[in-house]
């Protein structure tokens, strides 16, 4: 299986093709430097009458050429971009291989090092110079140096091959000045993709902690309308029977004949206060999740309000199902319940549907029906801000930072659509 190259991989690679390429570059100068003064002295061993001038001037100025690349270039690589401080050192090289080529034209194995080196520091029009400069040194070694210059067919023939070398040099140059801006273009592209992989992590990671912080602010607004909620139904319910338990005790107490009644309306009071406290706890988190997922607990859902209500409702779930924040699942399968009651209620549907969505940031719930639709324009709303229906779904999205969208029309069907944060289990602290 092939694996994706980032934009940092394949900068690292473009890096170390061009950290092996520079190393040869490095390499090569001195090669040929030692391999000339290697053939300049077996020259002057075995062939003495070869034109050369006395061997200890031409080492001591290749020590010195040796020594001016290793200064400028080996040891100071960094000095390559100030473009003023190259020039002078083209300008020192270029005139010892020329003065090398002079002394021992088998010195011409080491001029190519001027081709390399012009491209290394010299820009523009200069490379041109520098490359025409070391093909006249290079050509004089070719032609058996300077004593082959004393005839004009000499002189001919040095130009010739002065040309040849300029023209195939100059050429190289060229392609290797295109290769090396390209190279250059191709880095910035990939450091300006890794920026931009690098903006879009934190982004993406940003967005995160802030979808974490929005959805923390709202349940603490959630908690304050769920206490303000329950103190409410609390008044209205268990407050109030245990207040009629309590005059029903008095008024046995008071009235000795009729005791056993007041008793037995005692007792309907407790058992009602009771059944009303459960089903307050209950109502703190759906049942179904405490043993199924998500998915799970809709559809099962779906098939009793189908049982109850003889109406199938149709449940998909695209993408991977996960687990979700116990806030974000309740939320849904509220809105999912309340949906189905406002269909049963309102719409006199023949077909009901509820898609579940797993996107990467949010989780969506579409509830959709065929029935005879309405104008979400005109639902008034409940006295307050309270109550039950749309209202009372939105206020519940409201909690997790959620989003609920109403599509419909008379006579056209509805669709409620419940959007949350993708906000998996534990996420929040």
């Amino acid at each position: 299986m092939s694996q994706a190259v980032t934009p940092i991989d394949a900068g690292s690679r473009l890096e170390r093709r061009e950290r092996g390429v520079e190393r040869v570059v490095n390499l090569v100068p001195y090669v040929g430097l030692v391999l000339s003064a290697m053939l300049s002295w077996a020259m002057a061993t075995f062939w003495p009458d070869a034109p050369q001038a006395p061997l200890p001037g031409t080492f001591a100025l290749a020590a010195l050429t040796a020594a001016w690349m290793l200064w400028f270039v080996t040891l100071h690589p960094a000095w390559e971009h100030r473009t003023a401080l190259m020039r002078v050192y083209f300008l020192g090289l270029i005139a010892m291989i020329g003065l090398l080529v002079v002394r021992a034209p088998i010195y011409g194995f080491f001029a190519f090092t001027g081709y390399l080196h012009a491209v290394y520091a010299l820009r523009g029009r200069l490379r041109l110079a520098g490359v025409g400069l070391t093909a006249a040194f290079a050509a004089l070694s070719q032609v058996g140096g300077v004593t082959t210059l004393h005839t004009r067919t000499g002189v001919m023939i040095y130009l010739v091959v002065i040309a040849f070398n300029a023209g195939v040099a100059g050429t190289m140059v060229f392609f290797s000045s295109v290769t090396m801006e390209q190279s250059e273009r191709r880095k910035r592209m990939i450091a300006e993709l890794a920026e931009a992989n690098a903006k879009l992590e934190a982004a993406i990671a940003e967005n995160a902690g802030l979808h974490a912080q929005l959805l923390a602010q709202a349940r603490e607004a959630g908690v304050l309308d769920e206490r303000a909620r329950m103190a409410r139904e609390l008044h209205d319910t268990i407050a109030q029977g245990l207040t009629g338990i309590v005059t029903q005790l008095e008024a046995a107490r008071q009235v000795p004949q009729q005791r056993q009644r007041h008793l037995d309306t005692a007792v309907e009071l407790a058992r009602q206060s009771l059944s009303e406290a459960r089903r307050s706890v209950r109502n703190l988190r759906p049942e179904p999740l405490d043993e199924m997922s998500l998915p799970d607990a809709l559809a099962d859902v779906a098939r009793r309000w189908s049982d109850l209500n003889a109406l199938t409702a149709q449940v998909t779930t695209t993408g991977t199902a996960r687990p979700m924040h116990p806030e974000i699942e309740g939320t849904l399968l509220r809105t999912a319940q309340e949906a189905l009651a406002n269909v049963a209620k309102h719409a006199a549907a023949s077909r009901v549907g509820l898609t579940l969505s797993y996107m990467e940031d949010q989780v969506t719930l579409d509830v959709r029906d065929d029935g005879k639709g309405f104008d979400p324009a005109a639902v008034p709303e409940p006295a307050g801000g309270h109550g039950f229906g749309l209202t009372g779904m939105r206020q519940r999205l409201d909690r997790v930072a959620g989003r609920l969208e109403i599509e419909s029309e008379p006579g056209s069907g509805t669709a409620v659509s419940a959007s949350v944060p993708a906000v998996p289990a534990g996420g929040l602290a």
